[in-house]
């Protein structure tokens, strides 16, 4: 699956890329995350695959397209594929033209990928050093002690993304407390994710609370790296939604590690930056084509590569600008 589909999914997350860039900045964020869905739900039509969403647009959404359960593909007599997708990670990025906005998708054979509910999700997300070395029970200081160590560094040199939220000021200051450093962002923690387990990125580990759609992306993602995720799902105020999520079998005291989220064996992981990133860049649009920057991840055979690809437009006299 993974030789023949790298490239497919990559031409989806690209497509989606350049869609929902050219709304950079126009302060539209559902007319951004628009134009991400229709490309990426077109794309994915025309590939060889019976493929199925299992993580899609939310049901607070009222998506149209790419909702939990949509066929896509050519359908009978292609691989059966589960397909996880954020069409546009960091829609209020897009909008505002900030940094760190992606399109991402990830595909594994059948059941490789949690169906998750769209619920709120505590994580812990390191990279490959300090996987299986921390514990989303243990206390802030205590896993920051593990990833310095893992790393061979002080606290005080370790840097953790955490979502600039009312709900994470607690975890804010133990983890200031504790000598390391913070990252506050917006948006797009699993982007944080993905830099978490790729060195030289300035990123060290993820901690608080988030989507639990993204928890599944970023388990996707950190399997192929060789990193850690750690997740709770937290039980939502609304009765009918805690229902609905243990009728999926949800597990609310449970502690979900990277292979519950991603228990596939046959892992592809996409993603393409439609704003300037810490991780990867922005697309440009040059006139006479367009440039993007992405990341596809194989889990076999292990494969990460970081594509730049210019897309140059139809005609004569086109030049190809670096």
């Amino acid at each position: 699956m993974e030789s023949s589909l790298s490239g497919e999914f990559l031409r989806v997350v690209e497509q989606a890329a350049i869609a929902s860039a050219r709304s950079i900045g126009n302060g539209d964020r559902k007319g951004s995350d628009r134009l991400a869905v229709e490309s990426m739900r077109q794309t994915m039509d025309e590939l060889p695959i019976d493929g199925t969403i299992v993580i899609g647009e939310g049901e607070r959404d009222e998506a149209p397209m790419l909702y939990v359960g949509e066929k896509l593909g050519l359908g009978l007599g292609h691989p059966a594929i589960d397909i996880a997708v954020d069409p546009l990670e960091g829609t209020n990025l897009c909008a505002t033209g900030a940094n760190n906005a992606i399109t991402v998708l990830a595909a594994s054979e059948r059941g490789g990928l949690l169906h998750a509910p769209d619920l709120y999700m505590q994580k812990l997300c390191v990279g490959p050093s300090a996987k299986g070395k921390v514990h989303l029970d243990a206390s802030p200081a205590e896993n920051l002690k593990i990833i310095a160590k893992a790393l061979n560094r002080q606290i005080g040199e370790i840097t953790v993304v955490v979502l600039d939220r009312p709900r994470h000021d607690q975890l804010i200051e133990e983890i200031r407390s504790a000598g390391a450093r913070i990252h506050l962002i917006g948006d797009g923690d699993l982007s944080a994710a993905i830099s978490a387990a790729v060195s030289g990125t300035g990123i060290h580990a993820v901690m608080g609370i988030g989507g639990a759609p993204e928890g599944v992306l970023s388990a996707a993602a950190l399997k192929c790296l060789g990193g850690e995720i750690q997740g709770r799902l937290i039980v939502d105020t609304n009765t009918a939604s805690k229902e609905k999520a243990e009728a999926m079998g949800v597990d609310f005291g449970r502690i979900y590690k990277t292979d519950d989220l991603a228990p596939g064996e046959h892992i592809i992981f996409a993603a393409c930056g439609v704003t300037q990133g810490s991780l990867l860049g922005g697309v440009h649009l040059f006139g006479e084509g367009v440039r993007t920057s992405s990341l596809i991840l194989n889990r076999h055979p292990r494969r990460v590569r970081f594509v730049d690809t210019v897309h140059v437009n139809e005609g004569e006299g086109i030049t190809v600008r670096f």
